[in-house]
């Protein structure tokens, strides 16, 4: 997972939080000397208005309120939620279905999410999966672009975890500018966003772990980067360990090679949602798919005891890290 260079200018001003259930942290050259409390409370607004309209865990949002709400019912959403959504529909078009935001109750039948039953330790029966499959399907949650609408089709429960932590990064960065910053590097949950250049003029520059032990420095000049994958959240029941990334098509956890994917992009909203794509549609089809939608992907893949990395062709050339 990405993570800040530590060679970053010690004159650098540092914010950290939570959100999200894990963290965030801003790195900012402040020339104008605005008073940090301010700058604080600019990123925690963005990450709050996202949390209170898109995070499952919290009853009240207004992803929660529409998983709850009966077959028929209209909800017209904030202008935020929407362009999430969007985002994750023209993707999952785009890929056949390999993100899909309707993904809410296999999340929950394979042990995770806020909905999981913590009383199921091992994976689901054929009949349960085939019972729940019924109930997701990117095809069944159509957006009305004009009202900013959807409509509850029955039994629909939104999961849009794949997308929106990136779409926060893009919402602090996008408040940081409006309050008068111009550089700075944002961080949340090791998705990270840079804008403008450190006090040295270099660009930002994060680690990536390529390889177990092994990171390369690459610089984010206007980027996003986001990673997706199975080396970090997984369950484990018998003998059996499964991903927490699941592939919507076939309402499994994906069962490839694949151990992450890193995706460099303008925005980080479209950086999370493609790293899930490629995630799910694994080594080959995720490096044809990155190919031929001009993508930056760096690819890790289990090799018998050990991994190897792989990257399509818009990926930089990387520095390897002391």
């Amino acid at each position: 997972m990405p993570r800040p260079r530590r060679a970053d200018p010690a004159s650098l001003q540092t914010l950290a939080g939570r959100t999200m259930g894990t963290t965030w942290t801003l790195r900012l050259d402040n020339p104008r000397m605005i008073a940090l409390d301010a700058v604080r409370a600019c990123a925690q607004d963005a990450l709050d208005r996202v949390v209170a309209q898109m995070s499952t865990w919290e009853p009240d949002s207004d992803i929660s309120r529409f998983n709850r709400s009966g077959a028929g019912s209209r909800h017209v959403l904030e202008p935020e939620f929407a362009e999430v959504l969007a985002c994750a529909l023209r993707w999952a078009a785009a890929s056949d279905g390999a993100i899909d935001p309707s993904i809410g109750p296999l999340v929950a039948l394979w042990g995770f999410g806020a909905q999981a039953d913590a009383s199921v330790a091992g994976p689901p029966s054929p009949a349960e999966l085939s019972r729940v499959r019924e109930r997701v399907g990117w095809q069944r949650v159509a957006l009305d672009p004009a009202t900013r609408s959807i409509v509850q089709p029955g039994g629909a429960a939104l999961d849009l975890s794949g997308v929106a932590k990136g779409f926060a990064v893009d919402r602090v960065a996008a408040a940081l500018r409006a309050l008068g910053l111009c550089d700075f590097l944002i961080e949340v949950g090791g998705e990270l966003r840079a804008a403008g250049r450190r006090p040295d003029g270099d660009p930002w520059q994060v680690l990536v772990e390529a390889l177990p032990g092994t990171t390369h420095r690459v610089a984010l000049d206007g980027l996003s980067i986001a990673t997706s994958g199975d080396r970090w959240h997984a369950r484990e029941h018998q003998g059996r360990r499964w991903s927490h990334t699941l592939d919507p098509r076939t309402g499994e956890p994906v069962g490839h090679a694949l151990a992450s994917v890193t995706v460099l992009h303008p925005e980080c909203m479209q950086a999370d949602a493609l790293a899930t794509v490629l995630t799910v549609l694994g080594p080959e089809d995720g490096l044809a798919f990155a190919r031929r939608h001009g993508l930056a992907a760096l690819f890790v893949r289990r090799d018998g005891e050990g991994h190897c990395t792989f990257i399509s062709d818009r990926w930089p050339t990387p520095a390897l890290a002391a």
